[in-house]
């Protein structure tokens, strides 16, 4: 790194790095004085990249947001870690917006040496990953901001939504916190138009506008809990109650939230409240536990069971 050229670059990637790094600091990683520490940074301020300088025990130089994006500039490991979280991203809905994650890695690969391309791209195409690519749209990058930022500053905002029957409304909304769960963006707190805690899809949000009325959340509020909890009492065609024989524990071990509820019962057992579409589906799900269980409801969900017992009955019969 003997070139000027070379350490200016490098102070840049310093900054990026490690803002607040003293001048002495500076100067022992470059191998350069103070001076023409001072000299390299007037360098990049002449380029347009903005730096300040700020004195005292806890002073230092950092980068400060300027009318322009500083030119980024990654370690090769660097920018093998952001081409692959866009590749994990893309896959599992967490990115935004329906063409961004494309985009920004084309434009990194299209950057990357050639080595590095090369072993990014075997990586890619020989990836494989064990959950299920998600579907339907991605969220609005500006809404996803918005809410963000709102739910940060606790600034209410107002909503243009769709609902699943593709019903709009107009509504205020207090937002308490952002969840990203099972490929969706999810974002929950009170909705001024119902009076009540409600959960709303990122994806199916037109607009999001932050307002200047205030509002703070319940203590202890956890959005996670409460997402996952509003999914499970989405309204489905059947209502089931199972009692388990097992632990609390044991269940709350196997049985994941967004599938129903768990309670002890007074024998020590475990009861499940669930809703399902599918019956068979969930008499499946019941064998695969592999514990005794008793239906208490509904009655055709003891017929489903039934009917996996005699299938499987017949599947291990010798042949005549």
């Amino acid at each position: 790194m003997d070139h000027p050229v070379s350490r200016v670059l490098a102070l840049l990637e310093l900054l990026q790095a490690r803002p607040g790094l003293t001048g002495p600091e500076l100067a022992e990683r470059l191998d350069v004085d103070e001076r023409t520490v001072r000299r390299y940074t007037a360098r990049l301020v002449d380029l347009g990249i903005p730096v300040q300088a700020e004195r005292g025990r806890y002073g230092g130089y950092r980068l400060l947001p300027g009318y322009r994006l500083p030119p980024l500039m990654l370690t090769g490991d660097e920018a093998a870690s952001v081409v692959l979280g866009l590749l994990a991203g893309r896959r599992s809905g967490l990115s935004v917006g329906e063409e961004a994650a494309e985009s920004a890695l084309a434009k990194i690969q299209r950057v990357l040496p050639p080595r590095l391309r090369e072993r990014v791209a075997a990586v890619e195409q020989t990836l494989g990953l064990t959950s299920a690519p998600a579907s339907g749209p991605n969220p609005d990058a500006a809404a996803l901001f918005t809410l963000a930022e709102a739910a940060r500053r606790r600034r209410r905002v107002r909503l243009s939504y769709r609902d699943r029957e593709g019903a709009a409304s107009d509504r205020e909304f207090d937002p308490y916190g952002l969840v990203f769960h099972s490929g969706r963006w999810y974002t929950t707190g009170l909705d001024h138009r119902s009076g009540e805690l409600r959960t709303f899809r990122l994806d199916r949000i037109r607009s999001a506008e932050q307002g200047e009325a205030g509002f703070e959340p319940p203590e202890g509020f956890d959005a996670v809990q409460r997402v996952v909890e509003s999914l499970g009492s989405v309204p489905w065609t059947h209502e089931v109650e199972v009692v388990l024989t097992t632990t609390l524990a044991e269940a709350r071990h196997r049985i994941p939230p967004a599938a129903g509820s768990l309670a002890e019962t007074a024998d020590g057992r475990v009861l499940l409240r669930a809703r399902a579409q599918d019956l068979a589906g969930c008499a499946v799900m019941l064998a695969g536990l592999g514990w005794p269980f008793t239906v208490r409801r509904p009655d055709a969900l003891r017929t489903e069971v039934r009917a996996l017992a005699a299938r499987l009955t017949e599947w291990t019969e010798d042949a005549p």
